[in-house]
């Protein structure tokens, strides 16, 4: 089966904010360093399975928050719990 041609070019994710965590990747595209130094050599087949990898980072982050959000949330249950039974 062909593959599609692409019409237009694939632009960089970039947000022009580069900033990284402890692994390594851009806190804003979510590239590792690899990634944005070699983004204007990569085909562009390379540059979807980058934009699809960012894609990814970026669910796990958000739902690594949303995780870290819900522990807080329980953990003030819990101590105004305590709070309210020593009243």
């Amino acid at each position: 089966m062909p593959s599609q041609i692409e019409i237009f070019a694939i632009t960089s994710p970039c947000k022009r904010v580069c900033e990284t965590d402890k692994q390594g990747y851009c806190l804003t595209c979510f590239r590792s360093r690899d990634e944005r130094f070699n983004w204007l050599k990569f085909s562009d087949n390379q540059k979807q399975e980058v934009l699809r990898l960012c894609r990814q980072r970026a669910l796990r982050k958000r739902y690594y928050l949303y995780q870290q959000q819900k522990q807080l949330e329980l953990s003030m249950q819990h101590s105004s719990n305590g709070q309210l039974d020593l009243l």
